[in-house]
């Protein structure tokens, strides 16, 4: 079951203070891109953040899954929990690299 596009967009309007917000259909769901960093993974309705230890303190206790075949365990992000939602954008912002442009071939 695809994301709509209405979801996708109420979880842009969720990660707030940021210069930049913006969303881009892959995987055939979503990856939200904050300040042009890939931080939100967006599959089925539901939220995902990739599993690093930065974020180990902020995620304790919080659902895992996997976003679809092939990628490894995330975590599960209440979007609606403005606070968490807020520190785990402005964790990864800090630590996401903006990804290098492929040569086209």
């Amino acid at each position: 079951m695809a994301t709509p596009v209405d979801y996708i967009e109420f979880v842009c309007e969720q990660v707030r203070g940021f210069q930049s917000v913006r969303y881009k259909k892959m995987f055939g769901d979503y990856l939200v891109y904050v300040n042009d960093k890939p931080i939100l993974l967006v599959c089925d309705s539901t939220v995902y953040v990739k599993k690093l230890p930065h974020l180990d303190e902020v995620m304790r206790g919080a659902a895992c899954g996997i976003p679809y075949d092939g990628t490894k365990e995330h975590y599960i992000l209440d979007i609606e929990d403005g606070e968490l939602v807020s520190r785990v954008c402005e964790i990864l912002e800090a630590v996401t690299p903006i990804p290098k442009k492929r040569a086209k071939k």
